[in-house]
């Protein structure tokens, strides 16, 4: 018996143990977060412009900071505070953790489509703060805090935790601040399950360990859409080997920027690569000013006429010369899926814009064509007007619009490329266009010495170059125009640029 009672008293113990490890918080306690914001964006329904308002001002009394006149403006503006406001504009401003905290009062009554936080000096302290209220208010699908190198581990955390949760989120842009180790890292880590379709890493050191980081990440992601890597020095070896092991294994990447890096022949090689074991992928790439040259054609060469999806390709500010766009010369004219080519700014001469004139004859996809800022004279600016008599996809040309010097000689060299293009060529279509371009050019003052108007020659070469270039707008102008009342797909709003920046281009004129 007294085993037995032993025996019951020890369980008891034990029963009594384990009943004083287990808790359970109260009810209200773990729904309170929920129930506390239901009832915010209910009040905040209710609330006008004018509430919103005051209570930020009472906040910034509260917190000991003056209201920031940029915000007020921007509340004055708003004319309904139930949708989502287009932007929310804080550049430039800077904002400690006390002026963050009084912009709570806003971001509980009022969403936005786009908020710029942009050299906004933020902190560590700060920076967690704004950003755990972005999620918990869901309150941007367009977020840009760029330029806040002072973010600190605390923020990039919060960051990271806003892109994992996040339910509106679509676009980000990080620009222009070092990626050190653990932002890499908490970057990566949200891109796993991130819905995010636009990311936007411009100048922010990326080459090596950190670009490593990412792309592991990116591998496993399936929402993202849109890439912008340019200024990041990523280089011709190991960068470019992650890059193409990106476009390998990640099918739903449909722009990747590449721009002002130094990515070279042999990163374009592993880029090719990578491009040819796509089945459906990239629709955009853009390579200008990454110190590639004609010898790096012959790898898009060999890739460009397998390739269904690729639509905008950006090779400017890279010294091609007329040699590159030789090489090109086949693959582009057999290649149906390229819309848009930018060359602005690789060394082209008349030579080259021959060469692009048979392309254009034989290619009847190309929708848009960058030669600015290239040695295109008269000769070239013929071949291209009479290319466009053949080709009818063509709905826009960029030209140089302030015209260049061109010195008069007997017989042009012009000329002399025609013709030899014109006996070389293997194509009925562009050896047409070499050969009417030549003998329209034999047959002007340009190339001949026959009689002049009554002005120097080189005012003349001058005002025929101004002459083709208004035919050569009114023609892409008709083009665009027929385009309308047909099945062609019209042009990107926002193409990928060649010569200024990445994008937009600027609009074109005829003079």
């Amino acid at each position: 018996m007294t085993g037995h009672s032993e025996e019951e008293a020890t369980s008891q113990s034990l029963k009594e143990s384990i009943e004083k490890r287990v808790s359970f918080p109260p009810d209200e306690q773990m729904v309170s977060d929920f129930v506390e914001r239901r009832a915010e964006l209910q009040e905040a329904d209710s609330l006008t412009l004018t509430d919103i308002i005051l209570a930020y001002k009472q906040s910034c009394e509260k917190h000991h900071v003056k209201p920031n006149p940029k915000a007020l403006d921007q509340l004055k503006q708003i004319t309904c505070v139930i949708d989502r406001a287009r932007c929310f504009d804080l550049s430039g401003e800077r904002l400690d953790y006390c002026s963050c905290e009084s912009l709570e009062e806003i971001l509980k009554s009022v969403q936005f489509d786009f908020i710029s936080l942009k050299g906004a000096e933020l902190e560590q302290n700060g920076a967690s703060s704004l950003l755990d209220m972005f999620l918990y208010y869901e309150s941007a699908t367009h977020l840009d805090v760029s330029s806040n190198s002072g973010m600190g581990f605390s923020g990039w955390l919060s960051l990271s935790h806003l892109l994992r949760q996040s339910g509106c989120l679509w676009r980000l842009d990080a620009c222009n601040m070092p990626m050190v180790d653990y932002a890499a890292q908490a970057l990566s880590k949200a891109l796993l399950t991130s819905r995010l379709t636009v990311l936007h890493l411009e100048n922010t050191c990326l080459s090596g360990k950190p670009l490593f980081t990412l792309v592991g990440a990116l591998k496993k992601n399936v929402a993202l859409q849109e890439l912008y890597l340019s200024e990041n020095n990523l280089n011709g070896y190991q960068d470019s080997m992650q890059l193409g092991d990106l476009l390998k294994y990640k099918s739903t990447l449909k722009t990747l920027d590449l721009s002002n890096n130094t990515v070279s022949d042999s990163g374009l090689e592993e880029i090719c690569d990578a491009l040819s074991s796509q089945k459906t992928g990239l629709r955009t790439l853009i390579l200008s000013n990454n110190h590639i040259t004609h010898l790096g054609m012959s790898h898009l060469q060999d890739v460009l006429p397998h390739l269904k999806t690729l639509e905008t390709l950006n090779l400017g500010k890279n010294n091609l010369e007329n040699r590159g766009i030789h090489t090109l010369k086949e693959s582009l004219m057999i290649n149906r899926s390229l819309l848009q080519l930018g060359l602005a700014s690789t060394g082209i001469t008349c030579e080259g814009a021959v060469t692009l004139a048979e392309i254009l004859a034989e290619n009847p996809q190309i929708q848009r064509l960058d030669v600015r800022q290239n040695q295109v004279l008269a000769g070239g600016l013929m071949a291209l007007s009479l290319a466009l008599k053949i080709n009818r996809s063509l709905i826009r040309l960029d030209l140089d619009q302030h015209l260049k010097e061109e010195k008069y000689v007997v017989r042009s060299t012009a000329v002399s490329l025609l013709q030899a293009a014109a006996l070389n060529s293997d194509s009925g279509t562009g050896s047409e266009v070499s050969s009417r371009v030549a003998a329209a050019t034999e047959g002007d003052g340009c190339a001949r010495g026959g009689a002049l108007p009554p002005r120097s020659k080189e005012d003349f070469l001058v005002e025929t170059q101004k002459m083709l270039v208004s035919r050569i707008s009114d023609v892409c102008a008709e083009n665009a125009m027929a385009a309308k009342g047909t099945a062609l797909r019209p042009s990107s709003p926002d193409p990928a640029d060649c010569a200024e920046t990445t994008y937009p281009l600027p609009t074109q004129t005829a003079d």
